[in-house]
């Protein structure tokens, strides 16, 4: 993959240093010895990412995810960091499947301790355009699927009476509001109440609830059609207050501390690792593009929006992208991090 990890302008200001080399760990080894890891997402991406650095640090590893060959892959690559790591298939908007997965990771390695929700689903579409079954498809696998993955786990360690950290992965378009994207941010600002409602309500039975954010963090497995749209990339890193993109062990770092005895007084806390970039404002607000032009879409049509509301048979897949252009670079994180 093209590297992204450049300075943005020759000559200019250094920006954030660049992180320790892959391999380097957040903290202690052996700090997650004992201790069971469930991500779900975690056969691609920033989801294996995440699991690999707690793999690193001792932890056995369940990987959940809907493709069985993602998951294959990834067990084998994350069992040679020296751990135990069991993949499970998992349709996280199902229920009984996510029950089923927990007996699964229970039967091996115990009751998991930590459960990181990574997976999630997105793609841009104006909101004129969203059928019914676009927006569940994105709603129902980030914030629904989000919910019954944590609400298992709340209950397993409630009826057992032990501690345990869940992480949600978020966006911050959570905050602001995400033009495109109106099923995710919807979906994701959801998430991020979640993560403070049941940090409260669970706080007292020692159950921690956090959520994290990733900024732009390039990795091998973003689709062709995204890659493409980052790889002229002499003008990421600029587009950055950091000077800089992340990169996927940045991430992970993070969730290792969360989920560590280290951060065992800090819960109902949404951490965004983006180097401000979200946070970031000109001193002259750049000109407004309409979302549609954005995406290269034609102006509204009405008659094609009425024909569309008679039937919902052409409701778009969480996980494949309308026809048009992929988000630029600009757009706030929350794509699936899978």
């Amino acid at each position: 993959m093209t590297n992204h990890d450049t300075r943005g302008r020759a000559g200019g200001p250094p920006g954030l240093p660049p992180p320790p080399p892959p391999g380097a760990t957040a903290l202690p080894p052996g700090t997650y010895d004992g201790t069971v890891v469930l991500v779900t997402g975690g056969g691609t991406g920033l989801g294996k990412a995440v699991a690999a650095e707690f793999a690193r640090l001792g932890a056995d590893l369940v990987i959940a995810s809907r493709k069985e060959d993602r998951l294959r892959a990834a067990r084998d690559e994350l069992a040679a960091l020296g751990g135990r790591v069991t993949a499970a298939v998992c349709d996280i908007r199902d229920a009984d499947r996510v029950a089923e997965v927990f007996d699964a990771a229970q039967g091996a390695y115990g009751l998991p301790d930590v459960l990181v929700n990574n997976a999630a689903a997105n793609f841009p579409v104006p909101a004129e355009d969203m059928s019914p079954g676009a927006w569940r498809a994105v709603v129902d696998t980030t914030l629904t699927g989000t919910f019954l993955m944590t609400r298992e786990f709340g209950r397993r360690h409630l009826a057992a009476g032990t501690p345990g950290s869940v992480i949600d992965v978020g966006a911050s378009y959570a905050w602001t509001g995400g033009p495109g994207f109106a099923h995710s941010a919807a979906a994701k600002a959801g998430v991020k109440s979640l993560v403070e409602t049941l940090a409260v309500e669970w706080g007292p039975y020692g159950i921690q609830v956090n959520g994290l954010v990733p900024g732009l963090m390039p990795h091998d497995d973003m689709t062709a059609a995204i890659r493409g749209n980052l790889d002229p990339a002499g003008a990421l890193a600029a587009r950055q207050p950091a000077l800089r993109v992340g990169l996927p062990r940045e991430l992970g770092w993070a969730a290792t501390f969360l989920a560590s005895p280290y951060a065992r007084f800090i819960t109902g806390h949404t951490l965004v690792v983006d180097g401000a970039n979200w946070q970031r404002r000109g001193l002259v607000s750049p000109q407004v593009v309409p979302v549609r032009e954005q995406l290269g879409r034609a102006a509204f049509d009405d008659g094609a929006a009425a024909g569309q509301r008679t039937s919902d048979a052409g409701a778009t897949s969480p996980r494949t992208p309308p026809a048009g252009p992929p988000p630029s670079p600009r757009t706030p994180p929350g794509s699936p991090p899978t």
